[in-house]
């Protein structure tokens, strides 16, 4: 990356980029250069390396047949004279609409200007000329061009509509132009351009106002984002533009690979500009991973032959930069409300639906599911309560065995019987200390004789012992064991391999991590999916401490908890995090800690959370140097895993789905990258 500055997001593959919205005079030249470099003057103070501004905004676009007068068109070439001058103080690439003659034809155009270079000149290609549209009146189309290059301005530079503006100093920094009714197009350049390596689209526009079209304005430009996995950046005429026969709303836009950065104030009386912080690593790596993506430009690239690379180097500011963007802390749970019970709605379905096929397709009736008074049982408890009431069976097949061992606290064995009961399941409880002793009677294990030696033999003898119990009930009573591990546990390898939470006949909460978990589980609360009863026992074990329950208090307390699992392997949102960017985009660890550093210092939090946590960068780089030695040394469990469905687009790590790797693979190299490239 070009500057090594570990706080600066130019370090970490994104560009910050502008829009701007001026005010206009509609002819007045000098007028609107004013406005034009006010704004790119903000945009450079504020870090951006890129702006954009309106279609034909050095001159407004409503001159109708004004166009056509020599004098405007003078002025207009006489104001990029000044642009050009302007520019060379300004460590900007500027984009200009302006109308400009060539080969005795008018165009509207874009001009790419930089340091007092014209990088470019792109015409619209797709004129309007209905409704209130009448372009064809005044120009040409680019198709109308005859030959690729332009002599303006003392500089022979290249002319037409497939151009790419290339950084040869910043990787993925792939610049096109589209102006307006481009976009609107069956098959906008946009498409064409993103094809041939395009990352980040352009749209000088002015798009008048009328009611809803701003809604579909918002939605075309997100779809297309979308689609040519790109950034795009919209910007439509406002203030000054003339009302003689429409209104003009100002409307500016920046998308990511479909979703919303920034957006401008419609209808302001004054100028504005937006800024927004593009992750163009992620936007390389989402086309690295799209195979249908691949595909549609290999079997095309008949159709975008023509475009031309224009490199150059992009002005990259100096120092630090921090990231503007904001940074949600769980990216596996919306930071919005609306938003957060959509996704708890589907994910909470999605398992229901998964679990009653994988029943219907059985020929079972009846599950075995133990309790332990913990998030992830109990999640998969109301799952499957959820199951049955949906194929029409009696919660009583569903057979819950709670298991108290050694280390079993009174309060988490309250919670399992309290839900149980009221979940009207039928409910048992299995003392498990018996058959424990004796294996480790068996085992010769130093507790045996009444040593207080509490290893992992100790622990993992009450796990195998729990899970052996279930089976052969399962067994007994012609059921399906439903596992209860989640995706947290499996990517850091928190579960006792062959048996506990790693094995089952069917898990639902398989791709589902433990910060969504704790979410689904407060959203069925605030749903009232269930009577006050369970309400209330499901909020107590939302706010228990995790906890394995394997080694009894020190001090004989047997009230809570004696062990808190995330003070051993440290705070599952961090984990999560880590897990969603670097299995997800395949982030380096140094830009996966740069993006805690802003989510977990000053970043969203889901609003039901009322535990805003804060790490700093030390705390950050223990805990992901955490993760990936226990990602990596326990890939071996994820390559046996039971059945579940993939509930979220964070993915899962089924070795039959998501995520595929040796299990002998060496974290050596993300480790290296970690201690070399982010600060103590």
């Amino acid at each position: 990356m070009p500057t090594n500055d570990f706080f600066s997001l130019y370090s970490h593959g994104f560009a910050r980029m502008a829009v701007a919205v001026p005010r206009l005079a509609v002819a007045d030249v000098d007028f609107n250069l004013q406005q034009t470099l006010d704004l790119a003057r903000q945009a450079a103070e504020a870090g951006a390396v890129a702006a954009l501004f309106p279609e034909l905004g050095l001159t407004g676009y409503s001159n109708d047949d004004l166009f056509h007068q020599s004098v405007l068109l003078d002025a207009a070439k006489e104001g990029l004279k000044v642009l050009l001058q302007e520019s060379k103080k300004l460590p900007l690439l500027m984009l200009v609409g302006m109308p400009l003659v060539h080969e005795d034809q008018l165009f509207n155009v874009a001009v790419a200007v930089l340091d007092g270079r014209i990088l470019g000149v792109v015409p619209k290609t797709y004129l309007p000329n209905y409704r209130e549209f009448y372009e064809k009146r005044q120009f040409a189309s680019a198709a109308d061009a005859l030959s690729d290059e332009i002599d303006l301005l003392d500089q022979r530079v290249p002319f037409g509509s497939q151009l790419i503006f290339t950084a040869e100093n910043f990787s993925g920094f792939k610049l096109a132009v589209e102006i307006c009714e481009d976009l609107w197009s069956p098959l906008p350049p946009s498409t064409l351009a993103s094809l041939a390596g395009a990352t980040v689209i352009a749209n000088l526009s002015a798009s008048n106002a009328t009611i809803g079209k701003a809604d579909y304005r918002r939605e075309i430009c997100a779809a297309q984002s979308g689609k040519c996995v790109a950034a795009y950046l919209y910007s439509a005429a406002g203030q000054g533009e003339s009302t003689t026969d429409l209104a003009w709303d100002g409307h500016a836009m920046i998308f990511e690979n479909g979703r919303e950065l920034a957006q401008s104030e419609r209808y302001c009386s004054e100028a504005q500009l937006m800024c927004a912080d593009i992750d163009l690593e992620r936007l390389s790596n989402e086309r690295m991973r799209l195979t249908s993506f691949r595909d549609t430009a290999r079997l095309n690239k008949s159709t975008f032959a023509g475009f031309r690379t224009i490199n150059f180097s992009l002005p990259i500011p100096e120092g630090k930069v921090l990231l503007q963007r904001q940074i949600e802390r769980f990216p596996y749970v919306p930071a919005s409300n609306i938003k957060r019970d959509e996704r708890c709605f589907e994910a909470y379905h999605i398992q229901v639906q998964g679990l009653t096929q994988r029943l219907k397709s059985s020929g079972l009736e009846k599950i075995v599911i133990g309790i332990s008074g913990g998030l992830d049982s109990t999640h998969a408890l109301i799952v499957a309560a959820k199951a049955m009431d949906e194929l029409g069976l009696p919660r009583e097949n569903i057979l819950a065995y709670t298991m108290p061992g050694f280390a079993t606290s009174d309060h988490t064995l309250q919670n399992a019987r309290a839900l149980m009961q009221s979940l009207q399941v039928s409910a048992h409880e299995l003392d498990i200390r018996p058959s424990c002793l004796q294996m480790l009677q068996d085992l010769e294990h130093p507790f045996a004789e009444g040593e207080p030696v509490y290893d992992v033999t100790f622990e993992n003898v009450q796990a195998g012992e729990r899970t052996s119990h279930l089976f052969r009930l399962a067994n007994l009573h012609g059921a399906m064991v439903l596992g209860t591990g989640d995706l947290s546990e499996l990517a850091l390898g928190w579960c006792t391999y062959g048996v506990g939470d790693h094995m089952s006949h069917y898990n639902p909460n398989a791709s589902v991590p433990k910060t969504l978990i704790q979410y689904l589980l407060r959203w069925v609360i605030e749903a009232g999916a269930f009577d006050k009863s369970t309400s209330a026992t499901l909020q107590s074990i939302v706010d228990t401490e995790i906890s394995p329950e394997l080694v009894p208090h020190s001090k004989g307390d047997s009230s809570r908890p004696a062990q808190s699992t995330e003070s051993a392997i440290g705070p599952y949102e961090l984990h999560d995090f880590f897990l969603y960017y670097i299995t997800r985009f395949g982030f380096s660890p140094s830009k996966v800690a740069f993006l805690a550093h802003a989510a977990f210092s000053a970043g969203l939090t889901p609003a039901s959370n009322q535990d805003e946590n804060t790490y700093d960068l030390a705390e950050i780089k223990k805990w992901l140097g955490v993760f990936l030695k226990r990602f990596f040394a326990n890939q071996f469990k994820r390559t046996c895993v039971p059945n579940g469905p993939k509930v979220g687009s964070g993915g899962s790590l089924s070795p039959r789905g998501d995520w595929r790797m040796p299990s002998d693979a060496n974290a050596k190299v993300w480790l290296d990258e970690l201690e070399v490239n982010v600060p103590d």
